[in-house]
């Protein structure tokens, strides 16, 4: 998987979950949950969807590294083996 695979799938399963979302529009650096309308449940369910999509287990003490794009990137690259996220 490449890292432009990986922002991909990232999107998609956040896309799941918050289907009004516009992936162009996401600020990397900013908390999903501070661009989107998403509640607790629908980041539990993108978390199920990443798990889903990428075969990846995340202890939920990991949970708030996946809050914004760039921090989904570090944590799932390093997860997969991946040189660098960005």
């Amino acid at each position: 998987m490449t890292n432009a695979e990986l922002k991909d799938a990232i999107l998609t399963a956040l896309g799941s979950v918050a289907p009004e979302m516009v992936a162009a529009e996401i600020d990397p650096k900013l908390a999903f949950r501070d661009q989107i309308d998403i509640d607790s449940m629908d980041f539990l369910n993108f978390i199920i969807a990443l798990h889903q999509s990428l075969g990846l287990d995340v202890p939920e003490s990991d949970y708030p590294r996946l809050s914004n794009l760039d921090g989904a990137m570090d944590y799932l690259a390093k997860k997969l083996g991946l040189k660098s996220a960005n």
